[in-house]
């Protein structure tokens, strides 16, 4: 059976939730982040020597695969058989789905990391620093994440208008798993208001499907930092 390394409050939700969508059977080891640091646990390397989550072993347990975007791509290639989370090859849908699994890891959750490392930073340091701190972090949110943020987020309001409320074509499918966090850390860090009545939607329609709410069961709470 297929195993999922998942760290609770990460990036492996998503695998779970794919995993439920297609209806593949699997079991899941469970790391919990240090309450103080929100980093994950040190045993974590184990499974990976960069001590990161989601993993997977494929079911005969020879192999391991890591990074969200290909354990995805692996997972439609060798479960979704009848295509139903992926546009047929050739097609403006697939070159679209293409696209946005990879944009997600690639253009937009850089930012959004920046900003969580800004918006946390002020606690990290002496308090007699943190004054100073918070006002450069503030600072550096203004001039530099921030605008590039809103500028992402009215991007990807835009393409779901387009798209019927999806990223590729007018269906819903793996790429819409993929850009399910980058969207939700942003919700969480910057929050909704005019223009990004879209994102509210997708978020809304996501978080009501059944196999999403099976995979929280399996993973637990979900909670993005912030």
């Amino acid at each position: 059976m297929l195993t999922v390394h998942h760290l609770n409050n990460s990036r492996s939700q998503r695998v779970l939730w794919l995993l439920e969508e297609l209806g593949v059977p699997y079991q899941v080891k469970r790391y919990e982040r240090n309450k103080a640091t929100m980093r994950a646990p040190a045993e974590l390397q184990q499974v990976h020597p960069l001590g990161k989550s989601p993993v997977i072993e494929t079911e005969d347990g020879g192999d391991r695969l890591a990074e969200t975007g290909a354990i995805i791509e692996y997972l439609i290639e060798r479960y979704d058989t009848q295509r139903m989370l992926v546009p047929a090859p050739g097609t403006p849908e697939k070159l679209q789905w293409t696209y946005w699994l990879h944009y997600a890891e690639g253009s937009a959750m850089p930012l959004l990391l920046l900003k969580l490392v800004f918006l946390r930073m002020p606690a990290g340091v002496p308090f007699f620093l943190r004054p100073l701190v918070k006002k450069i972090a503030k600072t550096a949110q203004v001039k530099v994440t921030d605008p590039q943020i809103s500028q992402h987020m009215l991007y990807w309001a835009d393409a779901l208008r387009q798209g019927n409320g999806w990223f590729a074509g007018k269906a819903f499918s793996a790429a819409d798993i993929m850009m399910s966090f980058p969207l939700e850390a942003a919700a969480a860090r910057v929050g909704l208001g005019e223009g990004h009545g879209p994102i509210r939607d997708f978020l809304e329609r996501i978080h009501a499907r059944p196999a999403f709410l099976r995979a929280l069961e399996t993973g637990g709470p979900y909670e993005l930092l912030k």
